[in-house]
């Protein structure tokens, strides 16, 4: 991204973080794991299959940032979250 905006990774992070309040990366990681809530809650899909959907290298990756950014693991979360939208 930052060879694209002809900025170098530094200048990017700032400028990114003061226009959206933080880094890419965080943001992508966020954006990951707001798809990923929404299959859990409307789909089947096993958590396998939701990691690799929302682009995470490895289920065990995508469960640490899942369960930082929200608190609770993929199970726990579609568990709750799920049920709701089935009744």
């Amino acid at each position: 991204m930052a060879d694209n905006a002809a900025l170098s990774v530094r200048s990017l992070n700032r400028h990114f973080r003061s226009q959206v309040g933080t880094t890419p990366l965080r943001w992508l990681l966020q954006v990951r794991v707001n798809r990923a809530q929404r299959l859990l809650e409307s789909t089947d899909q096993s958590v396998d299959r939701v990691a690799a959907e929302t682009g995470f290298g490895s289920t065990a990756t995508f469960r640490h940032h899942f369960t930082r950014l929200t608190g609770v693991p993929p199970g726990a979360y579609r568990g709750t979250f799920g049920r709701r939208r089935r009744e």
